[in-house]
């Protein structure tokens, strides 16, 4: 899979390079294979600029590399995670709401029953506000997610997106960078004997997660007269691979849920990951998100590529990337709702896809992940519009709907959903000179400023409603597209080695910021810590 695209289907690009999207979208055969449903999901590629031969062309490149294989391996747990030897099981988390058998090994579908069951025992008892029958406090109130990345994200776009369906007696809160204003904010607000801190560390030894674990124990132990092993007793529970080192940290063995090997950060919000979910919803609603996931992963093993919504999906990113050389796309989902998801799919495929070697240590073919930003619409149009419509660059777009709001306000939601379809199609057809020289009175200068050049590709995926399924089904659609496009790309898409430079050299500078020596220490970031240490200086 790792020829280079551009060769393999410059024939197409260059018939489609004199073709524009008001006239592909003129072909009603060609919109019906690019309209696919899958459950409470449309996915839309009817505005992206290919015909129906390239896609064919490209569905034959997919079949040659022998995708079904790849997907089987992983579902099964095999280690196609090489560089780490581990196996790639988050469908595992939301087995129990296939309809198909899972290949997944059997002890390891058991034991992730035994943390489901563990989570909905936890959930009662916090919405009962009876704590203390587990050994926590009673009367929770609140509840403080600590993590980053996978630990943050995942929860924190769910928490968020799923705000309607939410139980009622437990706000959720995150608490994720070693910036302490917003620990700082949080003590302020909250009251520490009404408040349950989840401590969310696969290793249990991230900087950040421990850093803020620390500052709230204290916090908490103040509340107990200084006993810090009853607060952290009666107030902590974790979610980690290193049931020593939270125990170590005070946190009892049975208030520690397991993370595995088998399941990576950016992939495993399915998993006691998303407890703080789980708190917030309740236990119904966790496992109809798996459910919807489980839907998708069903879909993903049985579908031919044809109608597979998450092959479509990566291959029309694989045109856009490596075919038409788009070196960034953005996501606008026009639902508050999902304000959080571009920033979840900025660590889910720029984590995932952001690497330029083979699990052979080959450089690749081709470009692989592009840069993902947005925001939510209709505030994205008061911003970078613009530049979507009449700048230089051309930037594919993911427009995000939701037919049916959580809300009454009807006259709102038709406004949103009429600015979606507005954008999709303003930046498909553009304006072309001469309806923008008939509208400016024959101004040629005037008229050159408003035409639009169109043509500039997007996909639209509508969402019946935002639901706890129909928010697992569009997570999982995400997640299976990162999979094929690690595939086409020939990399893995599973490790994440790029992450660890910057955090072995931030523990070599940090003593260097305590007056430390700095003599190890890069010339550039020497002069950066004497400027820090002098400025710190005339401020005292």
């Amino acid at each position: 899979m790792t020829a280079d695209p551009r060769s393999l289907f410059a024939d197409h690009a260059q018939r489609l390079a004199g073709t524009t999207l008001r006239e592909l979208l003129a072909d009603p055969s060609r919109n019906a294979r690019l309209r696919q449903r899958l459950g409470p999901i449309l996915l839309d590629l009817g505005r992206q600029k290919l015909d129906l031969a390239a896609l064919d062309a490209l569905g034959a490149h997919v079949e040659a590399g022998d995708w079904q294989r790849a997907r089987d391996a992983m579902f099964a747990g095999a280690p196609i995670n090489a560089s780490e030897q581990r196996a790639v099981l988050h469908t595992a988390l939301r087995a129990e709401g296939s309809s198909l058998p899972s290949p997944a090994p059997a002890e390891v579908l058991h034991e992730i029953g035994e943390v489901l069951a563990r989570m909905e025992e936890l959930a009662n008892a916090l919405g009962q506000g009876e704590g203390g029958r587990l050994g926590l406090a009673d009367g929770i109130t609140d509840v403080v997610n600590i993590g980053i990345g996978g630990s943050d994200l995942g929860p924190r776009l769910a928490v968020r997106a799923l705000t309607p369906f939410h139980a009622g007696r437990l706000r959720s809160h995150f608490l994720t960078n070693v910036d302490g204003q917003a620990a700082y904010e949080l003590m302020r607000a909250l009251d520490p004997k009404r408040t349950l801190v989840v401590m969310v560390s696969k290793t249990f030894t991230t900087q950040e997660t421990l850093l803020n674990g620390n500052v709230l124990r204290e916090w908490v132990a103040a509340a107990y007269a200084g006993d810090e092993r009853q607060a952290v007793a009666r107030h902590f529970v974790a979610v980690s691979a290193n049931v020593g080192a939270a125990a170590a940290w005070g946190i009892p063995a049975a208030h520690v849920y397991p993370m595995w090997d088998f399941v990576g950060g950016r992939f495993s919000l399915w998993s006691a990951v998303g407890l703080s979910l789980a708190l917030a919803v309740g236990m119904d609603h966790f496992r109809a998100m798996l459910a919807g996931a489980a839907q998708v992963d069903d879909h993903f093993r049985t579908a031919p590529w044809q109608r597979n919504l998450p092959v479509l999906l990566a291959l029309v990113e694989f045109w856009n990337r490596n075919v038409q050389g788009r070196a960034s796309r953005a996501v606008v989902p026009y639902a508050d709702l999902l304000s959080d998801l571009t920033a979840y799919l900025q660590q889910l495929e720029m984590e995932s896809l952001g690497k330029r070697v083979t699990p052979q240590g080959e450089p690749v073919a081709q470009a692989t992940v592009p840069v993902v930003w947005g925001s939510v619409g209709t505030n994205a149009q008061h911003a970078y519009f613009q530049a979507l419509h009449q700048g230089t660059d051309v930037v594919p777009l993911e427009f995000i709907g939701v037919a049916r709001p959580a809300h009454p306000l009807r006259a709102n939601h038709d406004a949103l959903l009429s600015n979606l379809l507005a954008q999709a199609a303003a930046l498909a057809l553009g304006k072309t000179f001469e309806e923008a020289l008939a509208e400016s009175g024959g101004d040629p200068v005037l008229a050159a400023q408003r035409t639009f050049p169109g043509d500039r590709p997007s996909t639209v995926i509508l969402l019946d409603a935002l639901t706890p399924a129909s928010f697992g089904a569009l997570v999982a659609l995400y997640e299976h597209k990162v999979f094929m496009l690690g595939h086409l790309w020939g990399i893995n898409a599973f490790d994440q080695w790029g992450v660890e430079l910057g955090k072995s050299i931030a523990r070599q500078i940090l003593p260097a910021l305590a007056d430390g020596d700095a003599a190890a220490l890069d010339p550039a970031t020497r002069a950066l810590v004497a400027e820090i240490r002098e400025r710190r200086e005339v401020a005292g």
